[in-house]
């Protein structure tokens, strides 16, 4: 038609551009998907997890612009022009090194099956831009909307506090 303007959305994933086309055909973004489904289906980024889809159990955490957010809960038309990093981006890109806070789920054993993991290191890294110094009360409270069933939530606080310590 003329005179209609396509509309795109703009994302800087983990460092990347990404100009995505807004319609309804196969190979555009729906108005109606969300971040975490863009990720996942459209960007390839599967380390971002799905489970509950309602918000309430932590796993498809990101951060925008360096604030944890739900991506189950955020429509990627809101994203446009916004900086998210996902799990896969916390590592150095230029020596592959893992992220701190990476290390220190390894070091403290602070998973089992993986899968609520990313969304809890995303949680915990919001908090340590927010706080780079935090007590565990404020983990704690940085990390109560993440749910795992897998592990204990002793190790997740011991590793958050061990990577905080390492900017110390």
């Amino acid at each position: 038609m003329k005179g209609t303007r396509q509309k795109k959305v703009r994302l800087i994933v983990n460092g990347n551009t990404y100009e995505l086309d807004v319609g309804g055909r196969p190979d555009q973004i729906q108005p109606f998907h969300t971040l975490s489904h863009t990720l996942r289906e459209t960007l390839g980024l599967t380390g971002t997890k799905v489970s509950c889809d309602h918000g309430a159990c932590g796993c498809c955490t990101v951060l925008m612009d360096n604030q944890a957010v739900l991506s189950c809960m955020m429509l990627t038309v809101e994203c446009d022009g916004r900086k998210i990093t996902t799990i896969e981006g916390l590592k150095d890109p230029k020596t592959e090194d893992l992220d701190p806070l990476q290390q220190a789920f390894i070091d403290h054993t602070a998973f089992q099956c993986g899968f609520c993991t990313p969304g809890i290191i995303m949680s915990a890294k919001a908090l340590l831009y927010e706080n780079p110094f935090p007590t565990e009360e404020d983990v704690k409270e940085a990390l109560s909307g993440n749910f795992c069933r897998c592990i204990s939530h002793y190790q997740v606080v011991k590793a958050v506090m061990s990577a905080s310590e390492e900017v110390r």
